[in-house]
């Protein structure tokens, strides 16, 4: 399957799974934004860490993001953030725009640098939470 048509959207209407992982706390603040801004209830939030059923093996579902649609597709990465943005009104227009298979791609391989740094930037986090008195979003 290529990009294009992981980020394509999901004909059912609503009914977009996203799987986070729920320790990491840079996923933590995002999963807590993507739910204030989910007004039409379009998106399950599913934490990795205490799911009982994944699509996907557990390992592979925490070391990127997906989400799978109410037909079953599970895509990954810059497609599944494509797919979530297209199911969130203020963000819909972005995700219309992250679907297009030359930006997609360039989405990507972002995504993939961030992967690289996210450890890094967990470690981080975790400090200024700590410092902070806890995590808050």
């Amino acid at each position: 399957m290529t990009l294009a048509e992981q980020a394509a959207p999901s004909t059912d209407g609503p009914g977009l799974t996203v799987w986070y992982d729920g320790d990491c706390p840079l996923c933590a603040r995002e999963i807590a934004l993507m739910r204030r801004l989910d007004d039409e209830g379009q998106v399950e939030f599913v934490d990795l860490v205490t799911a009982a059923e994944t699509p996907l093996p557990r390992q592979a579902m925490l070391a990127r993001f997906h989400v799978t649609t109410a037909d079953g597709v599970t895509a990954s990465g810059a497609a599944a953030f494509a797919q979530l943005w297209r199911r969130l009104p203020a963000l819909r227009p972005l995700g219309r725009l992250a679907a297009w298979p030359p930006l997609l791609a360039v989405l990507e391989q972002a995504y993939r640098l961030f992967l690289r740094a996210r450890p890094a930037l967990q470690t981080w986090v975790r400090r200024w939470e700590a410092g902070r008195g806890g995590p808050r979003s």
